[in-house]
């Protein structure tokens, strides 16, 4: 295949694949996709042990890597030590959870001793460590998963001939990266997992590849566009394509496959999932993402709830109780299978059985092609 994405990645199909999991990453883009390793909740020295396997085992294909490196977060600019921000929890937020978690007959979580805390993953501090080890290494690609990437983030990029992505959920939000220089606009529904906004895949794409033309000075090519939300086979692939995007982004596709990082019991409750078991909340990070519907979420969205704390003070509320909740439910806990959630998006109604990510690759190039075909036969001869 050939779009502007191919020729500017050196790939051989558009299908981009967004995973924590570096086995994943590695599976695709040796199978002629373009793996990028989501890194948001990797330590610097973890990211290093991560891309160093990943140059050993694909050798010398191109991947990218995915950090979040927000524009704006609880504490920025005020000059607080971020582990401070550990105390700005409050204390009916502390209960709330606590008392979820032993309903459920798990063990309160206890917040760990000063000495034991680590900095928050997502600030400022932490993605300017984590582009260090990224860049260096042989990456072919950066992306920002939240908001416009910061003025230091595009300018590495630049400097290392590594092109930037951004994801976006507006049209508007597309005009504003292209306007500061991103090289590749991803254009995300509302369908997809993780942090999404509220409009659906088929009429963001469209809306966004005509916003980015508009946006382009004349006599030079619009900045590339991917769509993603919801796409987990090569036939919505191909609708991508027939929409004006470059090429797909998934995410969700990659979480039941064999070499997934997925929580086996979270894995089966995907496997089993409707593409109405999800839900979109603040629940787990303090700004809106779309994750599997389960106690947990059913109890954050109850009226006597909480509201959820900003990011990334919600994180550090949630994530050291739903990896417990995870090692529990692995372990058969009933209860804790049934607070167990991930982020996915709606695509997983489709997801029904576990397989190798080489072959979601290929099986996903043979439904593109067919789709292609399929086309083809409408139009008169």
């Amino acid at each position: 295949m050939r779009t502007p994405v191919t020729e500017l990645l050196g790939i051989e199909l558009p299908l981009f694949a967004f995973s924590h999991c570096r086995d994943v990453v590695a599976a695709v883009t040796n199978a002629g996709g373009f793996g990028v390793l989501g890194a948001a909740s990797h330590t610097p020295e973890e990211l290093e042990l991560e891309l160093r396997w990943i140059d050993e085992h694909v050798g010398g294909r191109p991947y990218g890597v995915d950090l979040i490196a927000p524009a704006s977060y609880a504490g920025k600019g005020e000059g607080r030590d971020p582990i401070g921000l550990w105390d700005h929890i409050p204390a009916a937020h502390r209960k709330f959870v606590d008392e979820l978690l032993a309903a459920h007959g798990v063990e309160p979580h206890d917040p760990p001793a000063a000495g034991q805390r680590h900095r928050p993953r997502l600030t400022e501090e932490h993605a300017r460590d984590c582009l260090d080890i990224a860049f260096a290494h042989p990456i072919r690609l950066i992306a920002n998963a939240l908001g416009v990437p910061p003025d230091y983030l595009l300018a590495r990029g630049k400097a290392a001939g590594v092109p930037v992505a951004a994801l976006v959920g507006t049209r508007d939000h597309a005009v504003r990266q292209v306007e500061a220089g991103v090289d590749i606009v991803v254009a995300q529904g509302t369908e997809a997992g993780g942090h999404v906004g509220e409009v659906s895949t088929m009429v963001l794409v469209p809306e966004v590849v005509d916003a980015v033309r508009a946006a382009t000075p004349p006599g030079t090519a619009p900045v590339p566009v991917l769509a993603a939300g919801g796409i987990v086979n090569g036939a919505q692939m191909a609708a991508a394509l027939a929409l004006g995007a470059a090429g797909a982004w998934t995410g969700s596709v990659w979480l039941t496959c064999e070499e997934a990082e997925t929580a086996e019991a979270t894995k089966a409750k995907m496997v089993a999932a409707t593409s109405s078991d999800t839900v979109r909340s603040r629940a787990r990070t303090g700004k809106p993402s779309r994750q599997l519907r389960s106690a947990w979420t059913e109890a954050w969205a109850a009226p006597d709830a909480p509201p959820p704390l900003p990011m990334p003070i919600q994180s550090l509320l949630s994530e050291p109780a739903l990896r417990r909740v995870d090692r529990l439910a692995a372990a058969g806990h009933e209860g804790a299978r049934e607070l167990a959630t991930y982020f996915v998006g709606q695509g997983v109604g489709m997801m029904n059985r576990v397989r190798p990510a080489r072959e979601v690759v290929y099986t996903m190039a043979e439904e593109f092609a067919a789709a292609v075909e399929r086309l083809g036969t409408f139009l008169d001869e």
